[in-house]
């Protein structure tokens, strides 16, 4: 793996990468990450499209492919609408810290705001895996922390992505998924368009 860009906040990432693969620290080579969306706010299905092109639209980031969408109860003890959730596989060479930042433009940048914890959301965009990577930094904690217990996200994670082994847990998200089951979520059979890729 070859290494671009060190951040200064990265140090301890790229370290680790080096460690495990002898790569340069001069360059980062695209790396394959997992995002899951939401919405149960306004066009659910327009919201989840304009934010997949959002994230093709990334420096160096393409969209590989998406989950059908899903339509869940909501989670956490707020009462609201139902959500349209997804997943999706990308390529990019932006460094975790970089696309999170990136990830949160794009949900203020949809009109996200946080008015109260688990409610209602325009639109909602997390990191879910970063290649092999566990990381736990402040306000960025990779695999996606209970992530395995969420329905909403583990059958869609589970479309795409069944033979990726969540770092932490160290079993296949087919494994977690059966486990975690699907409470809750019933597929709408809708798909949102992949753009093609843009050269990551």
């Amino acid at each position: 793996m070859s290494i671009v860009s060190v951040q200064p906040d990265s140090s301890s990432l790229i370290a680790g990468w080096q460690e495990r693969t002898n790569a340069p620290v001069t360059a980062i080579a695209p790396q394959t990450a997992y995002l899951g969306f939401g919405s149960n706010l306004g066009d659910r299905r327009e919201m989840l499209q304009r934010a997949l092109d959002a994230i093709h639209g990334l420096p160096e980031t393409d969209v590989i492919r998406c989950s059908r969408i899903y339509e869940t109860e909501p989670w956490g003890g707020v009462a609201q609408g139902p959500f349209y959730n997804c997943a999706a596989e990308i390529r990019t060479t932006l460094l975790p810290a970089q696309l999170l930042t990136s990830v949160k433009d794009i949900e203020k940048r949809m009109g996200r705001v946080e008015v109260q914890r688990n409610g209602p959301r325009i639109i909602d965009i997390d990191i879910l895996l970063y290649a092999d990577l566990a990381i736990d930094q402040d306000g960025l904690t990779i695999p996606h922390p209970s992530m395995a217990e969420r329905p909403f996200v583990m059958v869609p994670l589970r479309e795409i992505a069944p033979d990726v082994v969540h770092p932490r847990a160290h079993e296949t998200i087919e494994e977690l998924a059966v486990r975690c089951g699907s409470a809750g979520v019933a597929d709408t059979a809708l798909e949102l368009a992949v753009t093609a890729g843009n050269g990551a």
